[in-house]
């Protein structure tokens, strides 16, 4: 074997140690519970996909740059997936037919780019998708932006640490008609409003006149779409909607209503997710418009921002007791009574490293474990034990048959 392997990871990406599995199984936790409270359901699918399924819809820029693509042992083009909406178009491309629309489904993969690993942003993260098939109207957007406010505040953000900005694609696209710009022009004036926040207005009035030859004035104003859409938000409770209307969003599939989440925290002032609708994107697979409106929200970002706002969880291990034997002597009396536990509904763990019993409790508390159970003659002989806990250091005398049902009432109230 081949000595001296670096112990780094692969730029870009994060090995999750069990306190960090602990965060990442809550947020999905959450965002699953959150998508299931509206009704909705779970679908996967494979992180490798045919380059050919991103060259047609995704931003050009994310397929030329951003993609890790290679070829497989049979030619063929496969990309390692970048986001989700295309996979999820052509798995109801393929079904639908079959399908009960409206159809309201999430998923939680993981997925890759290849970027500059800078705050926020890795090149493999987790996001949670959700999507709603087969509803027109401004309903199903507003059913959209309630899910993302939901989660935030199941998270426990409150209302004044973040921002909801909703702009309309047609309204965009209206106002690229009106200054009479072709259509390479206009996408092209879409990249560069996607961008405007990180320049100057001079940079930015530099670059207008650049692209398209002349200078121009915006003056974007909200539409009735946009004013129904803050009216019934507001009706539902939801009053932290601004209008953006040089807001773009990066994809290209993007057709009507667009929303960006924003946190305002000074020290964190950035995008944390976003979405909208997009009713075209079936058209790659030349299968019939199916409306279609959602949202991508990353683990990364995320967790930063809970961390921010101090609601990230304290690390709790899911091992409720350690069984720490006196000595070998004691060890198939340990195992026996683990195996009873455990059917009682316990999870245990069983100390067999042969260290003193003293040890034995301090890494059982280093690991957050929330109960000890020592084991010697005495305990063995009368089926009597000490139960500690750990974190206030009370001990209990109690029967060995009273062990589960005490502790499943003291740690989750059973």
């Amino acid at each position: 074997m081949r000595k001296g392997v670096s112990t780094e990871s692969y730029k870009g990406v994060r090995d999750f140690y069990p306190e960090d599995k602990f965060i990442q199984n809550y947020i999905f936790n959450v965002w699953k519970g959150s998508l299931e409270s509206f009704g909705y359901e779970q679908y996967d699918a494979s992180i490798l996909e045919l380059t050919d399924l991103y060259k047609n819809k995704t931003s050009q820029e994310i397929v030329n740059e951003q993609t890790y693509t290679f070829k497989d042992r049979g030619d063929r083009d496969v990309t390692l997936r970048p986001e989700m909406t295309p996979t999820i178009a052509r798995m109801i491309a393929a079904r639908k037919r079959e399908l009960q629309f409206p159809l309201r489904w999430f998923s939680i993969p993981n997925l890759f780019r290849y970027e500059r690993p800078q705050k926020g942003r890795l090149r493999e993260h987790w996001q949670l998708n959700a999507d709603l098939f087969g509803l027109e109207g401004l309903e199903a957007d507003l059913e959209m932006i309630q899910i993302a406010y939901t989660i935030l505040k199941n998270f426990g953000l409150n209302d004044d640490q973040f921002e909801i900005r909703i702009n309309n694609r047609k309204l965009l696209n209206k106002t690229f008609k009106d200054l009479g710009l072709n259509e390479i022009e206009s996408h092209e004036l879409s990249r560069l409003l996607d961008k405007k926040a990180k320049l100057s207005e001079e940079d930015f009035n530099f670059k207008i006149k650049e692209l398209i030859g002349k200078e121009i004035k915006l003056n974007i104003q909200p539409d009735e779409t946009i004013i129904a859409l803050k009216d019934k938000l507001a009706l539902r409770g939801i009053t932290n909607v601004v209008f953006v209307p040089e807001m773009t969003r990066g994809f290209d599939y993007y057709t009507s209503t667009i929303f960006e989440v924003f946190d305002t925290n000074p020290e964190n002032n950035r995008s944390l997710f976003g979405g909208g609708r997009y009713d075209d994107l079936l058209d790659i697979f030349d299968a019939e418009k199916v409306p279609a409106v959602g949202f991508g929200m990353g683990d990364v970002m995320l967790r930063e921002t809970l961390a921010t706002y101090d609601l990230l969880p304290k690390f709790i291990s899911n091992t409720d007791l350690m069984l720490c034997p006196l000595n070998d002597a004691f060890y198939n009396v340990a195992a026996d009574w683990a195996g009873h536990f455990r059917e009682e509904g316990l999870n245990v763990a069983v100390d067999y490293s042969g260290k003193k019993i003293g040890d034995q409790i301090k890494k059982a508390d280093k690991r957050n474990i929330p109960y000890v159970l020592c084991i010697g003659q005495d305990e063995a002989d009368k089926d009597k034990v000490t139960l500690k806990e750990l974190s206030t250091g009370k001990e209990k005398k109690m029967a060995r048959k009273k062990v589960s049902s005490f502790i499943l009432k003291e740690r989750f109230g059973n």
